[in-house]
C-alpha cells in the first residue's frame, strides 16, 4: 500500500481528529514555544500545561533530572493561570486548526470544579477536551486522594462534568493497584475517556552530595522506562471497558511505539519526553506511523486499534493438557 493511501484521521469518541499523534501536557508548554521546530498543523493536537485556577509557580531547583531511560521532573504545575490563558495562550491555539485538549487540575474538590467552570465559560469554542489532571504526584493537597480512590474520582468527574458543555478526559496516575477500577469510575461519572498513563513516582540520588537530584526527593519518572508499564495498563483498560475512548502515553519515541499503542487499545496517544530532545518529534513520529501502516496494510487508525492477538498454543502443550484433563481424578 501507498503511504499516501493510509487514513490518519480517527475518531476519539464523538471527538474528530486529523492525526491520532498528540503532544503531551507537561512536556509542549503553550504550544508557542515549538513553532520554530515544526509545522503545528500537521500533528493532531496537543495537550497545553496544567491550568489551574489562579498562577502558580512550581517547586524549588532542582527540579528536573534525565535518568538512564528517561527522566525524572517535579515542575510542580507551574502555569500561568485560567484567566492568563484564555487571554493570552488560547486565541493562539485555537488558530491552529488543530484539537485542542486543555489539562486542568485544582488542589481541592471546589477549584477542580472551579477551574472546568471557567475554563469551559471562556473558551469560546477554541476548546476542544478538558483532560483532567487527578495524577500528578506533585500535588500534595488532595491530588494523590483524588487519583487513588474510585468513589472520590467519580463525584469529583461528575461534579465536572455538570459544569461544563466541554467534554471532560480524565488523567489517570498508573501508581495504583486497580487502574480498570479507576477507569470505571470516571466512566460512570460521565468522562469521555480517559489519558494513560501519567509519570510514576521515583527518585534519584546524588551519592556526593547525599541530598536527592530533585529537591521535594521523589518527582514523576516518564520517558521509554515506563512504556511497559503504560502499554499493560492500557491493554487492560481496552480490555475490560470496550469502546471507552483511551488517549495513550509513555515513552513514545516513534511510529512503531504509536502503533504498539493502538494496537494495545489506544485510539490516540500523546507524546511527551521525546519533545525536549527532538522538539519536531510528533510531525517525525506521524510520518514514520503513516509509512508502517502503508508497509503493513493498515489503511486507518481503526483498523489497528485494540486488535492484540493470542498466541496460539503450541500443540505439543495443547495435546499435554488435553491429556491431563482427560486423566481421571484418584478415587
Amino acid at each position: 500500500m501507498a503511504a499516501d493511501q493510509v487514513e490518519l484521521s480517527c475518531a476519539f469518541g464523538p471527538l474528530a481528529l486529523r492525526s491520532p499523534i498528540l503532544t503531551a501536557s507537561g512536556c509542549f508548554a503553550y504550544g508557542q514555544q515549538f513553532e520554530p521546530f515544526m509545522d503545528l498543523g500537521q500533528i493532531g493536537g496537543l495537550s497545553t500545561k496544567g491550568i489551574s485556577p489562579l498562577p502558580r509557580h512550581g517547586n524549588p531547583l532542582p527540579r528536573i533530572y534525565e535518568t538512564a531511560a528517561g527522566m525524572l521532573n517535579s515542575i510542580g504545575l507551574e502555569n500561568v493561570g485560567c484567566e492568563v490563558f484564555l487571554t493570552e495562550k488560547l486565541p493562539f491555539l485555537a488558530g491552529l486548526g488543530v484539537s485542542v485538549w486543555v489539562n486542568f487540575f485544582g488542589t481541592d474538590f471546589e477549584t477542580y470544579v472551579e477551574c472546568a467552570r471557567r475554563l469551559g465559560e471562556g473558551a469560546d469554542g477554541g476548546i476542544d477536551v478538558l483532560e483532567m489532571n487527578i495524577s500528578c504526584p506533585n500535588i500534595k493537597k488532595g491530588g494523590i486522594e483524588f487519583g487513588t480512590v474510585p468513589e472520590v474520582a467519580h463525584r469529583l468527574t461528575k461534579a465536572c462534568v455538570e459544569v461544563t458543555d466541554i467534554p471532560i478526559v480524565v488523567k489517570l496516575t498508573p501508581n495504583v493497584s486497580d487502574v480498570v477500577a479507576m477507569a470505571d469510575a470516571v466512566k460512570q461519572a460521565g468522562a469521555a475517556g480517559v489519558s494513560l498513563i501519567n509519570t510514576i513516582t521515583g527518585m534519584a540520588v546524588d551519592v556526593r552530595t547525599r541530598r536527592s537530584r530533585i529537591a521535594t526527593t521523589y518527582g514523576g519518572l516518564s520517558g521509554p522506562a515506563i512504556k511497559p508499564v503504560a502499554l499493560r495498563m492500557i491493554h487492560q483498560v481496552a480490555s475490560a471497558l470496550p469502546g471507552f475512548p483511551i488517549c495513550g502515553m509513555g515513552g513514545i519515541l516513534s511510529g512503531e511505539d504509536a502503533l504498539e499503542f493502538l494496537i494495545a487499545g489506544a485510539h490516540c496517544v500523546q507524546l511527551g519526553t521525546i519533545n525536549f530532545s527532538d522538539p519536531g518529534a510528533a510531525v517525525r513520529v506521524t510520518s514514520e506511523l503513516r509509512q508502517l501502516m502503508a508497509t503493513l496494510g493498515i489503511r486507518q487508525v481503526a483498523d489497528a486499534v485494540a486488535t492484540l492477538e493470542p498466541h496460539p498454543v503450541e500443540p505439543a502443550y495443547a495435546q499435554t493438557l488435553a491429556a491431563a484433563r482427560a486423566k481421571p481424578e484418584p478415587s
